[in-house]
């Protein structure tokens, strides 16, 4: 038989809700290309044109190659695990010392404001939530839908 703790099942609850809000984030994704638009677009309105991206893992990776051909430039990443990733571009430690970007994408779904706060620290630049950024590329749909239905 077998026997769950509390601890345990804290734990459990705490791993499924991070990949359904992980599951969320990528489907809003999915919702964004659907609707002809990509990430790029949000980053040169907003002029940011070097940055960089926290969190490497599939999410950051993602957006890494999402991004490579695009008139945004991915100057670096970083990532708590930095020297156990081989990718073709620089990939640091948020204790290290970090260059300029215009803005830092944050792709960890957890642990936001934390994150933000650290890299705060150590630069000047704008620390923005990739889940932020893709609701609301989906929110300018509904915006300009109403200013073309007022009009």
């Amino acid at each position: 038989m077998i026997k769950f703790t509390k601890e345990k099942v804290y734990q459990e609850r705490q791993f499924s809700e991070k990949h359904l809000a992980l599951f969320l984030m990528m489907n809003q994704w999915v919702k964004v290309k659907q609707s002809g638009k990509n990430l790029s677009s949000y980053f040169e309105k907003k002029g940011y044109k070097n940055i960089a991206i926290y969190g490497m893992n599939h999410v950051g990776r993602t957006l890494w190659e999402e991004l490579k051909d695009m008139q945004v430039e991915v100057i670096y990443g970083i990532d708590q695990d930095a020297d156990r990733i081989d990718l073709d571009m620089d990939v640091v430690s948020a204790d290290g010392p970090l260059k300029g970007v215009d803005a830092v994408v944050v792709t960890a779904i957890t642990f936001f404001n934390e994150i933000q706060e650290k890299l705060g620290e150590q630069l000047e630049c704008p620390i923005v939530s990739l889940e932020d950024v893709l609701y609301e590329l989906d929110m300018e749909k509904f915006v300009n839908q109403n200013v073309t239905e007022n009009q």
